[in-house]
């Protein structure tokens, strides 16, 4: 699915700068350092549009929240809602989910949201899925013991199939539920959720928590996206506004997750 191309995307992204962490490895062990008086780090994974980033932060200003987006015409939307609403506890990371351990050291989140991310739907992609077992145990590098991996989606099998997933990775799974809303509106909803909702869909939803293992079950690094290429198209969009005061759009426009909230 391609996303629509944003205007002026590049004086936009400058207007929302203090929001955006450009070198988030940086910042490994000490994301906290951002906000020292934080009750707790979240962090979602596919932040979208930004809708549930913008209300949680808001519902919650003791927390610390980083949303990672590696789609720039996505995440200027998230940033612009953090920044009309004067949020001062959110921040932004352009990164994939395969480079997470370099970015969080070990039981520095709290909580992990997962809402809607693409179902992958072909066995042949199942690696693919980020509730895969493999991912399941690359969140085991920086969720603490105890902490929470909140999960929501539309999709029943990929549902289903991640309920096996998360025992064997390690995941106590509680509250359980394939109707979230069946009894009025339960939490924030995110764009896609509404609409799904709105359509008669079921959402589903569980909660997966971080249980002691020894030994810790071995991780298989991913493989990960050229992100040397976004990372020189940020720098061009940065060039171009500041050498001929003129902007230009993102060059790749393409949204490669289908279900972003």
């Amino acid at each position: 699915m391609r996303m629509r191309k944003k205007p002026n995307l590049s004086a936009r992204m400058e207007r929302c700068e203090a929001l955006l962490v450009e070198d988030p490895a940086s910042l490994r062990g000490h994301w906290r350092d951002l906000k020292p008086d934080a009750s707790d780090l979240r962090l979602e994974l596919g932040c979208g549009k930004g809708r549930f980033t913008a209300e949680t932060a808001a519902q919650h200003p003791d927390s610390l929240y980083i949303a990672l987006e590696r789609v720039p015409d996505a995440m200027i939307i998230a940033m612009e809602r953090c920044r009309e609403r004067n949020l001062t506890n959110v921040f932004f990371i352009d990164a994939d989910a395969a480079s997470l351990r370099d970015y969080f050291a070990p039981d520095e989140v709290d909580i992990l949201y997962l809402n809607f991310c693409d179902p992958w739907p072909t066995k042949k992609h199942a690696r693919r899925r980020l509730t895969h077992e493999n991912f399941l145990i690359l969140y085991r590098g920086f969720l603490r013991v105890g902490g929470q991996l909140r999960f929501k989606t539309d999709n029943r099998d990929l549902f289903e199939w991640s309920l096996c997933q998360f025992p064997r990775a390690g995941y106590a799974v509680e509250q359980v539920t394939r109707d979230l809303h069946a009894q009025g509106i339960q939490g924030v909803m995110t764009d896609y959720e509404e609409k799904f909702h709105s359509q008669g869909v079921p959402i589903n939803r569980c909660v997966a928590v971080r249980q002691e293992m020894n030994p810790e079950p071995e991780f298989h690094p991913i493989g990960r996206p050229d992100r040397a290429r976004r990372e020189a198209r940020f720098r061009a969009m940065a060039e171009a506004a500041a050498q001929n005061g003129q902007t230009q759009d993102s060059p790749d426009g393409k949204d490669s997750s289908p279900d972003k909230p």
